[in-house]
């Protein structure tokens, strides 16, 4: 199926996906797939969960849309479960991580602006991924996806991704930085994850300049890495928070959440969104924090994680072509040396759907439902493909 209706920016897309269940989508012919990337990193839950269509069932026959100029039950009762299991203040809810992350920014404006700064900048990190409106696609460190589309917003310094010493370096020399934004694990960069104390650290700068910590959990969010958020291995608390993707688990929500000064930062008019914070998105957004807790997904992340990982290392332990197996819980990244876009079609060929990044970085983000038996499909199927695409000794 293909139309020539739409615009072209996603490319040449192969597959037709009509229906999914759980771990698995199938296709126009009827061909299923285990779906590794979960819509990318999106349906944490699986597809179609039963919690979830009965939520939306139910929302769609009470109320869609009143818009915020009223209160909005599902709304108050989403942001008070998100501000006590983060444990941060309040939140803004939008429709997308892009959205978030622009809030955040605004945040981070307007706390430069209250002190007197007349263009405050913000830190962003080389490889990182933050959205592809104006302003964070600019704070993105992907040069191709900033070509032909002009002056772009200025207030953005750029350090590499866990490097302390350059951040140092430049708080050093200026006086005109108010915060930072940083993944806490780079997922479109690859699946980079800084040294241990890389946080900690960024956290005792931020306390030591007056700087606003912020963090972009779109794709670490929501359970992914074996926390609900990422940060909550580090004991550290961040002065603002943005996540989306799986808070959803397919419908379109996103929240910036702040605390201290950065949650005093907005007032009447100062933001706002039509669609953000709709009873359905958050009605959606309980279900799905509820059914995160219920089912232990959380915790279920961790040990798939962890089993993943060691099947990979133990399958490729000794592929010359594999460079570093990498992840926390499941946000798994194989990177090799050598640029590896085939794979996605080569899985896709033996019903596996995943991705490849940063040209050289096998990406899974499997859902967090995944039986055991699924588990190690993924990783012996992977591993397997690897070794062929090597032509290492095991690949045949």
């Amino acid at each position: 199926m293909a139309t020539s209706a739409l615009m072209e920016n996603y490319g040449d897309r192969p597959l037709t996906l009509v229906r999914g269940a759980g771990s698995y989508v199938w296709d126009d012919t009827g061909r299923r797939y285990l779906d590794a990337l979960s819509g990318i990193a999106v349906c944490g839950l699986g597809h179609c969960h039963p919690a979830v269509t009965a939520t939306l069932t139910d929302q769609a026959q009470t109320l869609l849309h009143a818009s915020n100029l009223y209160n909005l039950p599902p709304q108050e009762q989403l942001a008070d479960r998100l501000v006590y299991l983060s444990g941060l203040d309040n939140v803004f809810f939008s429709n997308s991580g892009a959205e978030a992350n622009e809030a955040a920014i605004k945040l981070a404006r307007r706390f430069g602006s209250q002190r007197g700064l007349p263009s405050p900048h913000i830190l962003v990190m080389e490889n990182a991924f933050h959205g592809r409106t104006l302003a964070t696609m600019t704070a993105t460190g992907n040069e191709k996806i900033r070509q032909g589309f002009g002056v772009l917003p200025e207030g953005f310094l750029r350090v590499p991704f866990d490097d302390l010493a350059a951040i140092e370096q430049l708080a050093a020399s200026r006086d005109d930085i108010v915060a930072v934004l940083v993944e806490p694990i780079q997922g479109e960069g690859g699946i980079r994850i800084p040294a241990p104390g890389f946080l900690q650290k960024l956290r005792e700068l931020c306390d030591h300049y007056q700087w606003l910590l912020m963090l972009d959990e779109i794709q670490t969010g929501n359970g992914r890495t074996g926390k609900l958020f990422a940060y909550q291995h580090t004991g550290i608390l961040p002065d603002v928070v943005t996540t989306a993707k799986g808070l959803g688990n397919g419908v379109p929500i996103g929240a910036c959440l702040a605390r201290g000064v950065a949650a005093q930062l907005f007032d009447a008019g100062s933001h706002g969104s039509t669609f953000g914070g709709n009873p359905l998105a958050c009605r959606a957004g309980l279900t799905v924090l509820e059914t995160l807790e219920r089912e232990q997904l959380i915790e279920r992340a961790a040990t798939l994680g962890a089993r993943l990982l060691n099947r990979l290392r133990n399958h490729l332990g000794n592929c010359p072509t594999v460079t570093d197996i990498r992840g926390c819980g499941l946000m798994v990244g194989i990177e090799l040396d050598q640029p590896c876009a085939e794979l996605v079609a080569r899985a896709r060929e033996r019903q596996l759907l995943i991705n490849v990044t940063a040209d050289k970085v096998v990406r899974l983000l499997p859902p967090l439902i995944l039986s055991d038996t699924e588990c190690d499909y993924i990783g012996d199927t992977v591993a397997d493909l690897i070794q062929k695409f090597a032509g290492s000794p095991g690949g045949e």
